[in-house]
């Protein structure tokens, strides 16, 4: 149970569904970001320069994820899915705070990849498997953690809360 007052955190289903749609915005983000990269670098083969390209995109997803998350506390998938990320005073996360909840939200990852490389597990299915699973797990952890909030928002200070339109900070 929650405080009188307080904000609950949305359902864990509602927050998979707003990480899936979040995945959709950012493809085009991604492809946008690839092609001026290629042309600004005369990339020709796309086995040449992908460590510089995996940079940049890490880069420009991070500039996306901050400016959103600093300015309004939603990013669009947020806003459609009535999700917002606050500080412990209720507002926005400063810019540092958005970015090291930026760095530290690459946990849903990182685990999971790292099984991948150790076991050197290759092909589309194993990987989406293991990818899956890590991802699911990462988030069943939320059920252990106050407020059900996600482990990077439990270090970082912020948390996810419901947000219907019309309330503050709308």
């Amino acid at each position: 149970m929650s405080k009188p007052g307080a904000v609950d955190a949305p359902g864990l289903l509602r927050r998979l569904a707003c990480l899936a749609y979040e995945g959709v915005l950012l493809f085009g983000v991604v492809m946008a970001a690839g092609l001026l990269y290629a042309v600004a670098t005369d990339q020709r083969d796309a086995r040449i320069g992908t460590t510089g390209l995996q940079w940049v995109l890490f880069v420009v997803i991070g500039i996306y994820f901050v400016y959103f998350w600093s300015r309004r506390g939603q990013t669009l998938a947020m806003r459609t899915w009535r999700i917002r990320l606050v500080g412990r005073d209720g507002r926005p996360p400063t810019p540092s705070r958005a970015a090291l909840r930026y760095l530290l939200a690459w946990l849903w990852f990182v685990p999971a990849l790292a099984l991948l490389g150790l076991s050197g597990l290759h092909g589309a299915l194993p990987v989406a498997a293991v990818l899956l699973v890590g991802l699911l797990a990462y988030a069943a952890l939320s059920r252990l953690l106050p407020e059900r909030q996600y482990l990077h928002d439990a270090v970082c200070g912020t948390r996810l809360v419901a947000w219907q339109p019309g309330s503050p900070m709308a």
